[in-house]
C-alpha cells in the first residue's frame, strides 16, 4: 500500500487543496504574536492568494472551530484555536458525528491502526481516564 501524504507535498505546487489551505493559515495564525488580520495571513502565505481567499478560508476555520474573530476597527482580527493536529480531530470528530453507528466507525478504526498506532491511542486512552479520574 503506498504511504499516505497529507501535506501534498510534490504534487501540483502552483493549486493547494483547501484542506492544506487550512493548514498553512493555522500554521500562520500560530506564529502570529497576536491576533491579526486576513492581510497579515495574505502576507505570511505569499504565493499569490488573493485576499478573499484568505478570508474564506479564515470564515471557514471559524465554522469548524478552529480560530475565532473580533471586531477591529472596520475589518476583523483572528486568533487561532487549534494548531494543524487539532485542526485534523475536528474533521475526524466532523466526520464521526455524521455516522448514524459510532460504534462500528471507531471499531474499524482501531482495527484498521498500525499496531504502534493503537498502542498510543490505547496510551493517549487510560491518560484521558487518569486525568477525568482525580
Amino acid at each position: 500500500m503506498a504511504q499516505q501524504s497529507e501535506d501534498g507535498a510534490g504534487r501540483d505546487s502552483r493549486r493547494r487543496g483547501q484542506g492544506q489551505l487550512e493548514g498553512q493559515v493555522l500554521a500562520a495564525l500560530n506564529d502570529a504574536p497576536g491576533p491579526v488580520n486576513a492581510a497579515w495571513v495574505q502576507e505570511r502565505l505569499g504565493g499569490g492568494l488573493a485576499y478573499t481567499t484568505v478570508v474564506t478560508i479564515l470564515s471557514r476555520l471559524q465554522t469548524k472551530g478552529a480560530v475565532t474573530r473580533q471586531r477591529a476597527g472596520r475589518s476583523f482580527v483572528w486568533t487561532p484555536v487549534a494548531d494543524e493536529a487539532g485542526l485534523a480531530a475536528l474533521r475526524m470528530r466532523r466526520v464521526l458525528d455524521g455516522e448514524p453507528d459510532r460504534e462500528a466507525v471507531l471499531a474499524s478504526f482501531v482495527t484498521a491502526l498500525p499496531p504502534g498506532d493503537e498502542r498510543l491511542l490505547r496510551d493517549l486512552l487510560a491518560q484521558a481516564d487518569g486525568d477525568g479520574d482525580g
